[in-house]
């Protein structure tokens, strides 16, 4: 693993899993999730994972339109590194999760490193009163969706992003994901350096123990030795821990609502930002510093804001500073 002094905070702001009704902070509208994501860099975060819902009914969306209505005041807002999803949503076509970073071409965008059973059910029976008729259904019926993310799908996301100059954070749910990674990585079709985000805690991957952080480094560092940057995600109440676990490794750390809606037991999170701040005040107490945006731009080797198509940054030059 590539070491630094430095922690390269990335926030999920809302992804596709969690819905209206289970919390009242989960941005929804394009305004939301600009407004949150700004708050979230402003508090630290380097990089920004993005998912678009509609904002009607708040149902995860791939429609690269809605998608520009928050990109916008954020690339005007801020410099953070704007990271699109391509996992999107396991009803979506793999078309529709590839539109947004083909019609924007950001610095960085997700990866799915395997196809999984992806159950999030659990989460319908805390809820006493639906905002939406679809949330219900859409929860319940993960118990029997794949999350597809074939071999096939996996190049073609490499070769057509890739082509643009994306860079991806491989999200690994387990440790057969890093060999699926390794895979391509001899192939020549993925170079150094490359982020892995370890993902711990879905129900069908790897659980949230510490124990499989440190496996999930032992097995990179053989299979990729200095060629790769580390990072840690875990879904709900292990979120802190395992962020700080990671960074306890010389990794770098995820948060966000996307991956968890508490900030402490028993007790919602008020924003993203909040998180944001939490992790930033644990990784500054071990002594380690929020990397600015530059600094993540360099420490993952990005193309750079001025070469996306994101609006308000596709005239700029080089990275943003």
């Amino acid at each position: 693993m590539r070491r630094s002094d430095e922690v390269v905070v990335s926030c999920a702001v809302t992804g596709s899993i969690h819905t209206p009704s289970m919390s009242p902070a989960l941005p929804v509208t394009p305004e939301e999730i600009a407004a949150d994501a700004l708050a979230a860099a402003g508090a630290g975060a380097a990089v920004l994972h993005l998912h678009a819902r509609d904002p009607g009914d708040g149902r995860p969306t791939p429609e690269p339109a809605v998608y520009e209505r928050f990109l916008a005041p954020i690339a005007a807002g801020c410099d953070a590194v704007v990271n699109i999803t391509t996992g999107g949503s396991v009803l979506m076509s793999l078309d529709d999760r590839l539109a947004a970073a083909r019609a924007f071409s950001p610095e960085l965008a997700s990866l799915n490193m395997g196809s999984m059973n992806f159950n999030f059910a659990g989460a319908a029976a805390r809820i006493e009163h639906w905002r939406h008729d679809w949330e219900r259904e859409y929860l319940l019926g993960s118990v029997d969706r794949i999350f597809s993310n074939t071999f096939t799908q996996i190049e073609t996301i490499l070769r057509d992003l890739g082509g643009r100059g994306t860079r991806f954070e491989f999200e690994c749910y387990d440790i057969g994901h890093l060999y699926t990674l390794a895979h391509f990585v001899e192939r020549g079709l993925v170079r150094a350096p490359f982020l892995v985000q370890g993902v711990f805690g879905i129900l069908g991957g790897i659980g949230a123990d510490l124990d499989h952080v440190h496996h999930m480094v032992r097995t990179a560092d053989r299979l990729f030795g200095e060629d790769y940057v580390f990072s840690a995600l875990a879904a709900g109440r292990h979120q802190f821990a395992v962020a700080t676990q990671s960074a306890q490794l010389g990794g770098h750390v995820r948060v966000g609502l996307e991956d968890n809606l508490h900030i402490g037991r028993g007790r919602l999170a008020g924003s993203n930002a909040e998180q944001v701040e939490k992790i930033v005040r644990i990784v500054g107490e071990m002594g380690r510093t929020p990397a600015t945006p530059a600094r993540a731009r360099e420490l993952l080797a990005l193309k750079g804001a001025g070469d996306t198509q994101l609006p308000g940054r596709q005239a700029m030059s080089g990275p943003v500073r």
